[in-house]
């Protein structure tokens, strides 16, 4: 029997830790079902999708003529239309949904979509996201958020992201980690490394880690690692990545490093002695689990999915509250043993996040809807 074509609808071009982690299952979810992606065709993705062995189909899936094209072009690639259209983002989810909800022009599949996002969304959104056949909230803490907004708590179901750190870690050596990173920053030897990673953007909680910087005292003094980008082009965005970088410089003269993207984060990460992740909200933040497996300490505020994931394996502070984020980096940069204990309970938790795990819990989510709608006669 053929397997069904599920067509994963991408906004954006970029690889954050919501395409990572559908591409980290997609080779296990190929062994149910013919995967191809609906992505603008630029890079970093449009590569990452070829290395993943993934057919690709270019357009911007929130462009609804533009989306309907791409899906007729699926059926030529794959000599059989989309049994089921999955949006890999919260926002798609919503552009699927309203789509859904056409009653004279309806998808012509069913529709599901992840929730990667922990937002306050409007009831019209709300509305849109419980239009899709199924969704996928990547903690309790993200489904329990939407749930009390309005979403339909049958529709959602709990699917963690995977990870194997074996892949993700292969050809590193965190002893030799170490020295390079400290050569390649001009960083002397015994200096603590404090590591960041994630979007530029308030929600990931920038401007707390700079105003934390100025007030580390730790000796040797540690040197701060960011590593990400800005993805918003609004002037508020412009402004503060601006605020941010300058505020670190003066914080931490000669000892801040502004990486960009990076593709040797598991690198960076054996080299790191915390990482730092001040977020405002974070559904279920892949970079802790990478940190996690890598062996690397980690501190991270009290929010969203980060407790459900890591338990007491992180050193926990509040939101918003730079003088508590320097003081338990503090605390930590002088307790090795500290440091050691929570980097080995946090290898503990990784268990529970699988690769395996999570590419099997997606697999139920679309068979239970591919089903429902074969027995509605609403499969192609």
């Amino acid at each position: 029997m053929a397997k069904p074509t599920v067509a994963v609808a991408f906004e954006y071009p970029s690889l954050h830790g919501g395409e990572r982690s559908f591409l980290a299952v997609c080779e296990r979810l190929r062994d149910r079902f013919a995967l191809v992606a609906l992505a603008p065709p630029d890079e970093p993705l449009a590569g990452a999708l070829a290395a993943a062995g993934l057919p690709q189909v270019g357009c911007d899936v929130k462009d609804p003529p533009a989306l309907r094209a791409a899906l007729e072009r699926v059926q030529a690639l794959t000599g059989s239309p989309p049994a089921l259209l999955h949006g890999n983002s919260l926002s798609v989810g919503r552009a699927l949904g309203r789509l859904q909800d056409d009653a004279a022009d309806p998808l012509p599949c069913p529709v599901t979509a992840h929730l990667r996002d922990i937002l306050n969304l409007s009831k019209r959104a709300t509305r849109d996201l419980g239009r899709c056949d199924a969704l996928v909230a990547v903690s309790a803490a993200t489904r329990d958020h939407h749930v009390a907004r309005g979403l339909p708590a049958e529709r959602v179901t709990v699917v963690h992201n995977g990870l194997d750190p074996a892949a993700f870690l292969a050809g590193v050596e965190r002893e030799a980690a170490r020295r390079s990173v400290r050569e390649e920053l001009g960083a002397p030897a015994d200096a603590p490394l404090v590591l960041t990673v994630g979007q530029i953007g308030l929600r990931k909680g920038w401007d707390v880690l700079a105003e934390a910087a100025g007030r580390v005292r730790a000796e040797p003094a540690p040197h701060f690692l960011a590593v990400g980008e800005r993805w918003s082009r609004k002037a508020e965005s412009v402004r503060f990545e601006a605020d941010v970088f300058a505020a670190l410089a003066a914080h931490a003269p000669g000892r801040t490093h502004r990486l960009g993207t990076r593709n040797d984060v598991p690198r960076l990460l054996a080299a790191a002695d915390l990482l730092v992740h001040p977020a405002r909200q974070e559904p279920f933040g892949r970079v802790l689990l990478e940190a996690a497996a890598a062996g690397t300490p980690i501190v991270a505020t009290a929010v969203g999915g980060t407790r459900e994931m890591l338990s007491d394996a992180c050193a926990a502070v509040p939101p918003d509250d730079p003088p508590a984020l320097a003081a338990t980096v503090d605390r930590l940069l002088g307790d090795a043993g500290e440091r050691s204990r929570l980097a080995a309970a946090a290898r503990r938790r990784t268990e529970r996040f699988t690769v395996d795990r999570s590419a099997a819990g997606l697999a139920v989510v679309w068979d239970g809807v591919l089903t429902r709608a074969m027995r509605a006669g609403a499969v192609p």
